[in-house]
């Protein structure tokens, strides 16, 4: 069947199809949580109790959780709800010359609506080893593509005020009680997390996250040859480790701020009614 072949383009270049996720809708967004509670260890809630002069040492982002549901009445539309646990390590100053550091796990949930298209494909991919003439394996379970999946990025948030609050004081932002709290992710802490109606520590944290709704695609691309490169490895000498040292070069960058822009970069514009400001481009 020669129609299935690869073909070739007009300038020289191999045409081929590739099977890849296609991105259908995208967003960025840069959340602020207030008031999100910390579920702390037993250690942790001893400390709350005896002192309030706490600071944050680092903050890290554990995992997340993603749901995806069909938006009603909205066809091809997907509604996110994302939840994403974060570790946070905190430092206590008991007495003078007396640091403690304990642990504690805070959530935080967002929901978005992308577009994501529609599937009604199931897909059977084959196992190397697996099936094949007179086996015994069963058979394999269809992967559909009904629903389109969801990718969220995001870096460790920056903790912007943390505090220490009365039971019944004003409500926190909650979005899951502590049994929700996956077992992997309470391992991620030294001690066992547990939830008093006593003092609790709160805290307000700052994401910038990009999320995205991706499907199965397959894609007509131009390619060329791999090339084998001219590079050689250099291998470091046993006995002299130096030469190699004095043989990089100079990391001038690292040394030196980064380059600001004055004015920032202008896309296209969809709304050009109001003048350009001063050190803008334009558009509102």
């Amino acid at each position: 069947m020669p129609d299935n072949r690869l073909c070739q383009s007009s300038h020289g270049k191999e045409c081929i199809c590739i099977d890849t996720n296609r991105v259908l809708d995208s967003c960025r967004d840069k959340d602020c949580f207030e008031n999100v509670k910390v579920y702390l260890t037993d250690f942790g809630e001893e400390i709350i109790d005896r002192t309030c002069n706490i600071r944050v040492k680092h903050a890290s982002v554990v995992c997340a959780y993603i749901d995806v549901n069909e938006v009603p009445f909205n066809r091809g539309f997907y509604q996110l709800n994302i939840k994403i646990y974060t570790k946070i390590c905190f430092e206590a100053c008991i007495s003078p010359c007396n640091i403690q550091e304990f642990e504690g796990i805070a959530v935080v949930e967002k929901k978005v609506i992308l577009f994501g298209s529609e599937g009604n494909v199931k897909v059977f991919k084959s196992e190397v080893g697996k099936g094949g003439f007179c086996s015994d394996v069963p058979c394999q379970a269809p992967s559909s593509t009904n629903l389109p999946i969801a990718v969220v990025e995001t870096v460790d948030p920056i903790v912007l005020d943390i505090k220490i609050i009365e039971p019944r004081v004003f409500p926190c932002c909650c979005c899951c009680c502590i049994d929700d709290i996956p077992d992997h992710v309470r391992g991620c802490v030294n001690g066992n997390l547990c939830d008093r109606d006593e003092k609790s520590l709160v805290v307000s944290l700052g994401f910038f996250s990009v999320v995205r709704i991706e499907r199965p695609a397959q894609l007509l691309i131009n390619a060329t040859e791999y090339n084998i490169p001219e590079k050689e490895c250099i291998v470091a000498p046993e006995n002299d480790p130096c030469k190699l040292f004095k043989a990089m070069s100079f990391p001038i960058n690292e040394f030196s701020p980064p380059t600001i822009n004055t004015f920032p970069a202008c896309g296209p514009c969809h709304n050009k009614q109001e003048p350009p400001h001063k050190g803008g481009c334009g558009c509102s």
